[in-house]
């Protein structure tokens, strides 16, 4: 399997979960919103970054939204007012 394109968004009710769960998000993909990411990763890319935002979450009180949107080539958003950038369709080195 080759990399593919995936929306996450979360809810995380405590700042400093909040600020820690953010960090990782940002290590593996681009922010769109405030709490929504869009990221291109590899199968074992995209286990490694859910399992660090789960060692940072409250299972019990936050939550975690992973959206498969694809091949990383497809063209599936429409921006309306400020586009925001997407990633490159390139390994993301960390």
């Amino acid at each position: 399997m080759g990399r593919r394109r995936f929306l996450i968004a979360y809810d995380i009710c405590e700042p400093q979960r909040l600020r820690q769960v953010c960090k990782v998000m940002k290590s593996y993909g681009e922010r769109l919103q405030y709490s929504l990411f869009i990221c291109d990763l590899s199968r074992t890319e995209l286990i490694h970054a859910r399992a660090e935002a789960e060692a940072q979450m409250k299972l019990t009180e936050d939550s975690l939204v992973i959206v498969d949107l694809g091949d990383v080539n497809s063209a599936r958003f429409t921006f309306v007012g400020q586009r925001r950038p997407l990633p490159t369709h390139g390994v993301r080195i960390i």
